[in-house]
């Protein structure tokens, strides 16, 4: 079970967020100062540290600056206002790994924890006094290189399934894999993406170098040409030291930049350049570096479409595009369904220490009716919310969501879920008297939060389809928790 201290000056956040991260399979531990933090992240072993920017005693860089020196690999995400941001954006050079604003969204600090968690390496154990249980996995046997199993390559995530369309994709990867063929991954957002970028990498003689991963969702466009080409000490202000970015880390190896689409022009521009004469420097730097890389990307959106509209260069999508991969939905590989079931069991199983005998028919029937929004990542995180909820035995269908086990009448096999109050306070609509006031603010509100949910919890890009500036976005934000707590 992976570890979670909370360091915030107000208690009752504290509270909240230990209760809700506690319900989402993680132990919490909590610290209502900066010092008190410290002192327990020396003391204890924790996997990831959520740290308030404003704290009584210290400012979250002073505690950044504190946990990074006892653990130099230690995962910390501030938590800030949005009149902080510009501050926060400066702590994240300093080695946070995101920042999150308030007011906070339960799904949005759920889906930051697990994107941290799933890039954080071997555990790092000098000065701690906890164990460390060394991940169980299946594939902890196999030898470098792509092995033809029902697994996938050398990954635990996720597996080669039985279905047609399946193995048309595989094929295509088998044959791409030894290539240096720039590519593009299409597909909606969980159906692997990275995964297969992963598995693409491993067929390749490069299956030995570095394969490195950039979200290029979370780039704002003042850190964008410090995370791909790195940065000398000084080259803008907060740049304290030198800093290698993802080209460099990656150079022999592959990178793979994911949705690619939500780079700048200006950013797209200097890629290309990158791209077509093999060499970059960092940000302010003026030794030019030799580059020898893989480039796989991925995209959400349609690039062709994309440049038609004017919001990616048309040179540069010729440049990725020697050839393209699309990944169908998990709806559309029913076949796979039961095996990917007993994949994410096993791992969840492992992972929380528990024996269990599978599915019951209702429960299979279910995940084969339903269709998947969220896809395989989807599918993963209701398998272990099953298998948390599971005592022994067989999982039933009481274990899974809402929405899984009531479709009647839906043909997407999916209904919004019925407003609950969630752990960490969000509006919502109060219950007097109906007035077009109130009906107004609830449709705003259930609208935003819709849009929010479809992307991730990105603010920016919300603000963008909800044709409103992001400073607005957290205003409104604002008010409705404002509205919560004055109901409550």
């Amino acid at each position: 079970m992976k570890r979670i201290l909370i360091i915030d000056d107000d208690m009752d956040m504290c509270n909240l967020l230990g209760r809700f991260l506690q319900r989402k399979g993680f132990e919490t531990d909590s610290a209502f100062t900066g010092s008190k933090g410290i002192s327990k992240f020396k003391d204890e072993f924790f996997d990831l540290v959520l740290c308030d920017f404003r704290l009584g005693d210290k400012e979250g860089r002073e505690v950044l600056k504190k946990i990074k020196e006892i653990n130099p690999r230690a995962i910390v995400i501030i938590i800030t206002g949005y009149s902080d941001i510009k501050t926060a954006v400066e702590v994240i050079k300093h080695g946070a790994f995101d920042y999150i604003t308030k007011p906070l969204i339960p799904e949005e600090v759920l889906n930051v924890i697990n994107k941290a968690l799933e890039t954080q390496g071997p555990p790092y154990t000098a000065n701690t006094t906890a164990p460390v249980t060394p991940a169980i996995s299946p594939m902890a046997d196999a030898q470098p290189g792509p092995r033809k199993t029902e697994r996938q390559g050398q990954n635990n995530q996720y597996m080669i399934g039985q279905d047609p369309s399946t193995r048309e994709l595989y094929q295509q990867i088998e044959l791409l894999g030894p290539t240096n063929y720039s590519i593009i991954l299409y597909g909606e957002s969980g159906t692997g993406k990275e995964v297969m970028a992963k598995t693409i990498h491993e067929y390749s003689s490069r299956r030995n170098k570095p394969f490195i991963a950039l979200d290029c969702g979370t780039l704002s466009k003042e850190l964008a040409g410090s995370e791909l080409f790195g940065h000398v000490k000084g080259a803008f202000t907060g740049a304290m030291g030198e800093k290698e970015g993802h080209f460099e880390m990656a150079n022999g190896g592959t990178l793979f930049l994911d949705e690619v689409s939500n780079l700048s022009y200006e950013i797209q521009a200097s890629l290309l350049r990158v791209i077509q004469e093999r060499k970059f420097k960092r940000v302010g730097g003026t030794k030019e570096m030799d580059l020898d890389i893989r480039i796989v990307v991925a995209s959400n959106e349609n690039l062709q479409d994309a440049y038609r509209r004017g919001k990616f260069r048309e040179d540069l999508y010729h440049r990725f595009n020697e050839f393209s991969i699309n990944i169908p939905p998990l709806r559309d590989r029913k076949k796979d369904i039961p095996l990917f079931a007993r994949f994410f069991l096993e791992n969840a199983c492992a992972e929380l220490n528990k024996t269990i005998d599978g599915f019951d028919d209702e429960v299979m029937q279910l995940f084969i009716d339903y269709q998947w929004p969220g896809n395989l990542r989807e599918f993963k995180n209701v398998i272990r919310r099953a298998a948390l909820l599971t005592t022994g035995g067989m999982i039933k269908s009481n274990t899974l969501p809402w929405e899984i086990t009531n479709t009647t009448g839906n043909p997407l096999g999916r209904r919004e879920e019925p407003v609950a109050r969630p752990a960490v306070p969000v509006y919502t609509p109060g219950n007097g008297e109906p007035d077009l006031k109130n009906a107004a603010s609830q449709a705003e509100y259930e609208t935003i939060m819709s849009v929010l949910r479809q992307v991730r919890f990105n603010k920016t890009k919300a603000a963008e389809i909800l044709k409103i500036d992001r400073k607005t976005l957290y205003n409104k934000l604002r008010v409705y928790e404002a509205q919560q707590q004055s109901e409550e």
